[in-house]
């Protein structure tokens, strides 16, 4: 049987990019992937354990990737930067869909641009999202109870021995130097906070509190803008997590408070934490990869041409169900 076009993988071999892939062989066992980085040797080694893959090297420096014109591809992830945005220029001039998740709050504009642009050409993910958009869809699911949402506030920690790879440390250094400032949704109003009024405690499930601050991050429109409500914002904590408090390996947690009322009008609250023992890699890639098997038409109906958020693609329920299985849980955090 003749495979269809396979995946590429840009900065496949790395944290991000080999979870994602070995999500998505467990998935998809015939899905072809191809795993692209700097060194062969290591994006090789990443997909002999895959099968039905192979490696390459590619030039984020030139449009062309420096891969050969006769090579067909379904679609283009970036996990890593793609300072040039050849990446998605590649993916635009094959009529490829295109993933990315470094871009930040900051750094979209030209994918948006592009996505207006050259609008009918293929669909453009941008999931530069806390955990590539787990986080919102978390919030949403546990929002499917309101009627009506007056207030979301996300609170992540965040281990500092936990902050990813190479590329997920570059991706914090350049956005920490962009601006200390936060963004929040305030009355219905984006309001940008300066850096002395984004300073804020945020609380472990275990009670400690740590020396966190709002941050610019895209799970802030998105979460106002899905939700309706007039009052949103997205904590950051980096420090110690309450598992490596107790000796044990680094976890990550995320806070959820949802403020509104039910169908009756009734005030309603919810507290809930998202915690995975195994910190913010595997959610980050389960992230990933489902946005590319939405892209792909894996599940659901195949994405027409425009540019996307990860709750504009992907059903909260769905994204919770594949959360328990790589072994996170939601519990209550009154």
């Amino acid at each position: 049987m003749e495979h269809s076009p396979s995946v590429l993988m840009l900065g496949g071999s790395g944290q991000a990019g080999s979870d994602t892939a070995a999500l998505l062989r467990r998935w998809h066992p015939t899905l072809p992937l191809t795993i692209a980085g700097r060194d062969l040797d290591r994006a090789q080694r990443v997909a002999d354990g895959l099968g039905t893959a192979n490696a390459v090297t590619v030039d984020l420096r030139r449009r062309d990737l420096g891969l050969p014109a006769e090579t067909a591809y379904s679609a283009v992830v970036a996990t890593l930067w793609d300072d040039r945005l050849n990446g998605l220029g590649y993916a635009q001039d094959h009529g490829l869909p295109y993933v990315s998740i470094s871009s930040g709050l900051f750094d979209i504009g030209p994918e948006v641009v592009t996505g207006a642009q050259r609008a009918s050409t293929a669909p453009i993910l941008v999931a530069s999202h806390f955990l590539a958009g787990l986080a919102v869809l978390a919030a949403l699911h546990e929002a499917r109870e309101f009627d009506r949402v007056d207030s979301v506030q996300l609170a992540a920690v965040l281990d500092e021995t936990d902050t990813g790879g190479p590329a997920g440390v570059a991706d914090l250094e350049r956005w920490y130097a962009v601006t200390s400032a936060g963004l929040v949704r305030r009355d219905g109003v984006f309001t940008w906070l300066a850096a002395e009024d984004a300073q804020v405690e945020v609380r472990s499930v275990d009670g400690t509190r740590l020396a966190g601050q709002s941050i610019p991050i895209l799970d802030v429109p998105s979460l106002a803008m899905a939700t309706g409500a007039p009052d949103v914002r997205v904590d950051l904590a980096v420090g110690e997590t309450q598992s490596r408090r107790r000796g044990e390996p680094a976890s990550i947690e995320i806070r959820i408070d949802l403020r509104g009322t039910d169908a009756a009008g009734a005030p309603l609250s919810r507290s809930r934490a998202l915690l995975h023992p195994a910190g913010q890699r595997p959610l980050t890639a389960l992230g990933v990869a489902l946005g590319i098997e939405r892209l792909l038409g894996l599940r659901g109906d195949e994405v027409g041409p425009g540019t996307y958020t990860p709750e504009a693609l992907i059903d909260p329920g769905y994204a919770a169900l594949r959360m328990a299985e790589v072994g996170a849980v939601l519990v209550d955090a009154g």
